[in-house]
C-alpha cells in the first residue's frame, strides 16, 4: 500500500491501480532547446523514486516519458543558431544527448517508452480529426483549436473559474479563435513547412502532444499522470480536457507534481540570472551528491537552493558511503524487506514520498548498522535499489594551491617551529575550510 497526494482531488489518498499489480505512469519530458537545469533534475529524480517504489512494492509499471522536439523555443533557436527553423532536428538531436547524459549520470532509470512528438505525427492529426469530428475542436484559416465552450468541466483539475480566466482576456481584432480561452491543437505555416495536415501544412501545438503520446504508449486512461507544479495549468488542464472530449472516460486518476526549486526564495529562472544547469552542478559535485540532495527533501516542498546546503549533503553523502564501504552479497526483494530498518524506511516512503522522514531513519540507524552485518547489507541494498544512490565513495579531487594557500602554509610552519600550536590549528582550520587538508608529521 501507498499514499500520494492526487491533485486532481487535492488530498492523500491510496493508491489504487486500474489493473491488479500493473500501473501506467507518465511523466511529462522535456523541450530540448537548451542543457537541462536543476529543475529537470529535480522533477526526474523524484518520478524516478516513485517508479522505483512501486516496483519494490511488487508492481509492473510501465513508465513513459516524452521529448517535445518540436516547440515554439525550439524553432526560435534553430532561426538564431541557423538562420533556418526547419533545422530544429540539429537543436534537439545536441539538447536530447546532453539531456540523457544527465539523466543517467543522477542514475535515472531509463523508461520504457521515450516518443518523440515528431515521430508521432500521424497520431497526433488522426487525433485532432476525432476532435473536430465531436465538435470539440475547429479548423480556422489552416488552424485548429479547441473548442473551452465544448467542455464544460474546464477548469476542474486546477480550480479555476472560467468565467475569472476570462477577466482582462479579449479575442485580438485579426485572431481566428472564438473564444479567447480556446487554444492551438495545430498551428499553420507556409506551404512545404513540416507537416501536411487536411488542414493544410503545420505542426501540432504543445498540450496536443502529451494526450496523444500517453494514450498511445499507456492506454486512453492510465493511473498516474506527473511532471512539474508549473504545469498544472494550462498544460494538464488542456490534456485532460482535449483527452476526455475525445474518449469520454477520465484521462488520468492520479495527478502527481514536484515543487519548484528556488534560488533565495524566488522560482529558478534564467530572466533573473539565478539559473544552473546540471552540468554547471556536476563540474563541482558528483551527480549522486545532487541525487542525494534531492532526496532529502520532500518532493512537493518548494526546495531553496543553496551551495551551502549542498555542500552540507556532500559530507552527510561521503558519511553514508564510509558506512556502506564493505562488500555486501546480493540480496532478493524479499529478504530486503525482512530488515526492520528497512520496513522502518518503506513506512516513510509509502507515506507520499517521504524521504526526509525516511532519511532520518537511515542516519539514526547508523551507529547500530556498522555492528549488525545482515542489517547494514539490507538497507545498503534498499538505498542503491529503491533510492538509486550508488554508495561509491566520492573521488578526492585535486585542490590547487593557491597564493593564499602558500602563504598561509608557510605561516603555519613558523607558527609550528615557534610551538606556537594555538596559531598553527587556526590556520589549519583555515586552510581545511580553503580545502587544504594538513597530515603532518612529527617535528
Amino acid at each position: 500500500m501507498i499514499k500520494v497526494t492526487n491533485n486532481l482531488s487535492g488530498k492523500e489518498e491510496i493508491f489504487k491501480s486500474r489493473v491488479p499489480n500493473k500501473v501506467d505512469l507518465y511523466v511529462c519530458g522535456v523541450t530540448p532547446y537548451d542543457y537541462s537545469h536543476l529543475g529537470h533534475g529535480r522533477c526526474y529524480v523524484s518520478f524516478d523514486l516513485l517508479y522505483r517504489v512501486l516496483t519494490f512494492l511488487g508492481y509492473d509499471v510501465t513508465y513513459c516519458r516524452n521529448y517535445t522536439d518540436i516547440d515554439d523555443k525550439i524553432i526560435k533557436k534553430a532561426e538564431q543558431e541557423f538562420g533556418d527553423k526547419q533545422r530544429y532536428a540539429d537543436i534537439t538531436k545536441k539538447y536530447i544527448a546532453h539531456y540523457q547524459d544527465d539523466m543517467k549520470a543522477l542514475n535515472c532509470v531509463v523508461p520504457d517508452h521515450e516518443p518523440r512528438v515528431t515521430e508521432n505525427i500521424d497520431d497526433i492529426i488522426t487525433f485532432i480529426s476525432g476532435l473536430i469530428e465531436k465538435g470539440k475542436a475547429y479548423e480556422a484559416d489552416g488552424d485548429v483549436y479547441f473548442s473551452i465552450k465544448s467542455f464544460p468541466e474546464y477548469g476542474k483539475f486546477s480550480k479555476h473559474d472560467v468565467k475569472d480566466l476570462r477577466v482582462g482576456q479579449r479575442v485580438e481584432p485579426n485572431s481566428k479563435k472564438r473564444d479567447p480561452l480556446d487554444f492551438a491543437l495545430w498551428k499553420s505555416e507556409f506551404e512545404g513547412q513540416f507537416w501536411q495536415s487536411p488542414w493544410g501544412w503545420g505542426r501540432p501545438g504543445w498540450h496536443i502532444e502529451c494526450s496523444v503520446l500517453a494514450s498511445k504508449y499507456l492506454g486512453t486512461q492510465i493511473d498516474i499522470h506527473a511532471g512539474g507544479m508549473d504545469l498544472i495549468f494550462p498544460h494538464h488542464e488542456n490534456e485532460i480536457a482535449q483527452s476526455e472530449a475525445l474518449h469520454g472516460k477520465p484521462f488520468a486518476n492520479y495527478w502527481m507534481h514536484n515543487g519548484f526549486v528556488q534560488i533565495n526564495k524566488e522560482k529558478m529562472s534564467k530572466s533573473l540570472g539565478n539559473f544552473f544547469t546540471l552540468q554547471e552542478i556536476f563540474k563541482k559535485y558528483d551527480p549522486m551528491v545532487v541525487r542525494f540532495y534531492f532526496l532529502n527533501h520532500q518532493y512537493r516542498a518548494p526546495l531553496d537552493f543553496s551551495f551551502d546546503d549542498l555542500d552540507a549533503f556532500q559530507k552527510s553523502y561521503q558519511k553514508l558511503c564510509r558506512v556502506f564501504e564493505k562488500e555486501c552479497s546480493q540480496l532478493t526483494n524479499e529478504e530486503i524487506k525482512k530488515s526492520p530498518t528497512v520496513q522502518k524506511m518503506l513506512a516513510f516512503l509509502q507515506d507520499d514520498l517521504n524521504t526526509p522522514g525516511m532519511m532520518g531513519v537511515v542516519f539514526e540507524s547508523l551507529r547500530e548498522l556498522e555492528k549488525n552485518e545482515s542489517e547494514r547489507c539490507a538497507v545498503k541494498a534498499f538505498i542503491q535499489k529503491v533510492l538509486g544512490l550508488n554508495l561509491q565513495s566520492l573521488p578526492e579531487k585535486e585542490i590547487e594551491v593557491t597564493e593564499q594557500m602558500k602563504r598561509l602554509i608557510a605561516e603555519r610552519e613558523t607558527a609550528r617551529a615557534e610551538k606556537n600550536w594555538t596559531r598553527a590549528d587556526e590556520i589549519r582550520d583555515k586552510l581545511v575550510e580553503l580545502g587544504y587538508k594538513i597530515q603532518d608529521k612529527k617535528l
